[in-house]
């Protein structure tokens, strides 16, 4: 369990301390941009699977304690959570965004704000946010915990992190940008200042999104050995 913590501290530390702070700017105008991207995405990789290695170890370990058991009902909301999850967070790989890396220049380009970002301009954190709570919240086990409790502080953090980085280094660009989105989901449309697309939404984005989520949900038990199904069904792939 010490590695994992260890682990799991060093992969927020990297990205709450450095990445997103003054301390990053400094980084980058030392070494420049490409280099200091190259080193985080390294660190980045390489601390995951230290977290994914602890983790496997820790839940089979006899120190692993259940914290807490919120019953069966949890599992009936697995595939909508976890569906929703793919539905924000993948789709938000597939545009162009302000918020991702590199992505500052997408700013000032017409009609940037499409598709998911109608609904949050962080739609992979959000996606990440969500699997991680639902995955927290069903397994009460310490481990599990600490690895997807990670995974959650970490993207929800790091949508405004990342707000407070754009805003400084973007400027009046990210200001028109931030006044068309919003970081809570649906925000922005519940306040009227923008509106969804169903065609955007629900297009070629979509489909692919879903088609990559029913692939992890019917080899979720082979590649993870955990049934997502309500019933404990076990796919016959």
């Amino acid at each position: 369990m010490t590695m994992l913590i260890a682990a799991s501290a060093a992969f927020l530390a990297i990205h709450l301390l450095v990445s997103g702070t003054r301390l990053r700017d400094a980084l980058t105008g030392a070494i420049g941009e490409g280099p200091y991207t190259g080193l985080f995405s390294l660190a980045s990789i390489g601390i995951i699977v230290w977290m994914v290695m602890s983790y496997n170890a820790a839940v089979a370990g006899a120190d692993n304690r259940t914290l807490y058991e919120l019953g069966p009902g949890v599992r009936h909301m697995a595939i909508p959570l976890i569906g929703l999850a793919f539905f924000i967070g993948v789709q938000g790989l597939f545009l162009p965004n302000p918020t991702a890396v590199r992505g500052e220049m997408n700013a000032r380009k017409e009609g940037v704000v499409q598709g998911v970002l109608h609904i949050t301009r962080h739609p992979f954190l959000w996606g990440v946010a969500i699997w991680a709570g639902f995955h927290t919240a069903a397994n009460g086990d310490e481990a599990s915990v600490i690895f997807f409790g990670t995974f959650f502080i970490l993207a929800f953090l790091g949508t405004f992190s990342i707000d407070a980085k754009r805003k400084r280094r973007m400027g009046d660009a990210w200001t028109d940008f931030a006044a068309r989105t919003s970081n809570i989901p649906f925000l922005a449309v519940l306040m009227r200042r923008t509106s969804l697309r169903i065609t955007e939404d629900f297009g070629w984005r979509f489909l692919a999104a879903m088609a990559i989520f029913v692939a992890v949900l019917f080899f979720h038990a082979r590649l993870f050995g955990v049934s997502p199904f309500p019933t404990g069904w076990m796919p016959p792939i």
